[in-house]
């Protein structure tokens, strides 16, 4: 498996893989894509990292987009994280959020957060992030709509880990 950074023709890809298994909505897959578009034009350079995990065979694997957290010391935010479903409970996940761990940590990050939904299709990745060290900390009832709420996990990194 290897990582790179995301480039133009990644894009299309991602677009494909967020469609995969009907977890991700509408909305969900709009909003990744703006996300992905903002990294790829230069805009969110900043604000958003990007890194793909392809197989040996270049097919897209997964992908991982995250950043610092505006307004926060050192915190960053997990904004989104997908495998695909052909290379599922092969690691990839896990490579990716290692990779992401690493990266903020040489930047001196001390907090990740990720936020997901509450609802059935995302209990896998509530438990996926649960066995990788992530913490509930908040819960707010009906934050997306009623009857799904907003879960956030953290994870300490850097100073104050456990």
């Amino acid at each position: 498996m290897e990582l790179q950074p995301l480039i133009p023709d990644d894009r299309e890809r991602i677009s494909t893989l967020l469609r995969q298994g009907n977890v991700f909505n509408r909305g969900e897959i709009q909003v990744a894509l703006e996300v992905i578009d903002a990294a790829l034009n230069g805009a969110g350079k900043k604000d958003y990292q990007v890194f793909c995990a392809f197989d040996g065979d270049r097919n897209l694997a997964g992908f991982i987009c995250f950043g610092p957290i505006p307004m926060t010391e050192r915190c960053y935010d997990l904004y989104w994280l997908k495998v695909d479903e052909a290379s599922s409970r092969k690691g990839v996940g896990g490579r990716l959020l290692g990779f992401m761990e690493e990266c903020v940590a040489r930047e001196g990050a001390r907090r990740i957060y990720v936020e997901t939904s509450s609802t059935t299709p995302y209990q896998a990745a509530r438990s996926f992030y649960e066995k990788h060290g992530y913490q509930l900390v908040c819960s707010l009832k009906d934050f997306y709509r009623e009857g799904d709420h907003k879960m956030t996990f953290m994870k300490e990194i850097g100073h104050g880990a456990p």
